[in-house]
């Protein structure tokens, strides 16, 4: 069984004016769509979070810390995000570790 490692993306808009106007039904769509596949995910025990920050500019990002078994696999996660397959938004793949996470309730 391969070894199963730790990814994370960093996602951002690909439209600025998503976040400062609103989106475009469009990018509204994709989006609930992107956020029902991170939740798919969440459920199979492979997105260990998700989120994003709450500026309305340039520096805003999201970032989903997931597990797989290779940078193939990351790679496939982040490029089957319909926000970013459809390109709504931009994502980076990098390599992550965990080293501090609270227990579960």
């Amino acid at each position: 069984m391969p070894e199963v490692t730790e990814y994370l993306y960093k996602i951002q808009p690909t439209r600025l004016e998503m976040l400062t106007q609103g989106p475009t039904a469009d990018e509204a769509t994709l989006v609930a769509r992107h956020l029902a596949y991170l939740q798919g995910l969440a459920a199979q025990g492979v997105v260990v979070l998700a989120g994003r920050t709450l500026d309305a500019d340039e520096r805003a990002f999201g970032i989903v810390v997931f597990r797989a078994a290779s940078e193939e696999a990351a790679r496939d996660v982040m490029n089957n995000d319909p926000a970013v397959k459809n390109g709504v938004m931009r994502a980076e793949l990098y390599p992550y570790r965990i080293a501090v996470m609270a227990k579960s309730a």
